[in-house]
């Protein structure tokens, strides 16, 4: 029953995101974030540390 619960919530967040990008909105993006933004550490795909633009 809990893995039944669990299906339902994931498919009604998976829903919810989809509805949005069909209504218009942009898609979902992840973040620059996290790890990325800790000193010292370097990333390849952080656009703020490699001088890079948004595409």
């Amino acid at each position: 029953m809990l893995i039944l619960f669990t299906l339902v919530v994931f498919l009604l967040a998976f829903g919810g995101l989809a509805l949005g990008v069909l209504a218009g909105r942009p898609p979902i993006k992840g973040s620059c974030g996290g790890l990325d933004c800790i000193e010292g550490i370097e990333c390849g795909v952080c656009r703020r540390k490699s001088g890079r633009k948004a595409p």
